[in-house]
C-alpha cells in the first residue's frame, strides 16, 4: 500500500477565494510543509496564484506537490450555472498546469438543505425533473475534468443536495464510473448520520481519493438537534483533530489496505481560525496521529 498524506487550505480556515482574515497563501504552504506534509490542495480557485510560474516556484521551494482542487459551487441552483462552469474551468486549468490529479466536485450549501444537515429523514428532496438537471450538471463538469486529464470525484457535503448516502448512491448509479468516481470524506459521511467504514467497504473500488476528517460526537449531536448552520458548527469545533472523534481511522486504514488503495489521502479539518489553538498545531497533531496508526 502506497499512501501519501496531504493537507488542504480549509484546514487553515480558507473557504473562499479571498478574505482579509486569511493567512497568506505562501504562509499556508510553509506551515503545511513544516507540519510534515508533502502535498497540498489548491483550495478555492483564486486563493493561490493562477499564474503557473508563480505557484510552481513556491511549490518547489517548499517541496510540495499539488494534489488536486475542489469546485465548491451551487450545482443545485440552475441560475448559478455560469458560476459553476467558471469555477470548474479555472480549477481544471490550474490543476493541469501543475500535474495534479484530482478534481473534486461539491454541491455547496443550499438554504433549502442547511437546516436539515445530519437529518436525512427530514431533508427536502428534489423532484424528478430537478434531480435530472442537477445530475446532468454534475456529469457535464465531470467531463470537463476528464478532458483536462483529471480524475474526478463527487464529494458529499453537509447542507447541500449531495449530502446523504442514498442520494450519493443514486448519483453513482446514474453517472458512469468512467467520468465520475468518489472523493470520500469520512467526516461529512459521519455528519450526515451514516457509517463511513461501511460505505467504504461497499464502494472502495470507486473511491479514487480520500479526505480525512473527524467529527466530535457531542458537538454533532448538539448542532443536529439545534439545526445549527454549517459554518457555525465549524466554529463550535464539530471537526475535531483526527483520532478524537467518532470516525474509526484504524478501520479506515484497514479497508484501504485490504483493497490495495494507492494515492493521496488529504486531511481536511474545516475550522474557524479564531478558535483556541492554531491550524499549524492541528496540522502537526493530525500528521502525528496518522503516523501513529500506520499512515
Amino acid at each position: 500500500m502506497t499512501i501519501r498524506i496531504g493537507n488542504a487550505p480549509c484546514s487553515w480556515g480558507i473557504e473562499f477565494a479571498s478574505d482579509p482574515s486569511y493567512p497568506a497563501w505562501r504562509e499556508v504552504l510553509r506551515q503545511n510543509a513544516e507540519a510534515g506534509y508533502k502535498g497540498i490542495e489548491l483550495g478555492p480557485v483564486g486563493y493561490m496564484p493562477e499564474d503557473p510560474s508563480e505557484l510552481g516556484e513556491a511549490l518547489s521551494e517548499f517541496d510540495l506537490e499539488l494534489i488536486g482542487g475542489v469546485v465548491f459551487r451551487p450545482y443545485h441552483d440552475v441560475n448559478a450555472w455560469d458560476d459553476v462552469l467558471d469555477g470548474t474551468v479555472r480549477t481544471c486549468k490550474a490543476l493541469a498546469a501543475h500535474g495534479a490529479q484530482h478534481l473534486v466536485l461539491i454541491d455547496s450549501i443550499s438554504p433549502r438543505r442547511a437546516p436539515t444537515a445530519g437529518r436525512a429523514d427530514e431533508a427536502e428532496q428534489m423532484d424528478k425533473a430537478e434531480w435530472i438537471a442537477y445530475r446532468d450538471r454534475i456529469a457535464e463538469t465531470a467531463k470537463i475534468g476528464v478532458d483536462h486529464g483529471l480524475t474526478v470525484g463527487i464529494h458529499a457535503h453537509a447542507g447541500g443536495f449531495m449530502d446523504f448516502e442514498p442520494e450519493l448512491e443514486r448519483l453513482l448509479d446514474e453517472v458512469d464510473e468512467s467520468i465520475l468516481k468518489i472523493c470520500f470524506d469520512t467526516g461529512h459521511h459521519s455528519y450526515a448520520g451514516f457509517d463511513p467504514v461501511a460505505f467504504m467497504k461497499r464502494h472502495i473500488g470507486r473511491i479514487s481519493y480520500m479526505h480525512f476528517k473527524d467529527i466530535d460526537p457531542v458537538v454533532k449531536a448538539d448542532v443536529v438537534a439545534k439545526r445549527t448552520d454549517f459554518y457555525t458548527a465549524c466554529g463550535q469545533g464539530i471537526f475535531c483533530n483526527l483520532g478524537q472523534g467518532d470516525v474509526d481511522f484504524p478501520a479506515v486504514r484497514q479497508v484501504l489496505l485490504d483493497k490495495g488503495f494507492e494515492g493521496w489521502c488529504t486531511v481536511e479539518q474545516d475550522c474557524d481560525p479564531s478558535m483556541p489553538g492554531t491550524p499549524m498545531e492541528d496540522a502537526v497533531a493530525n500528521r502525528e496521529y496518522l503516523q501513529s496508526i500506520g499512515f
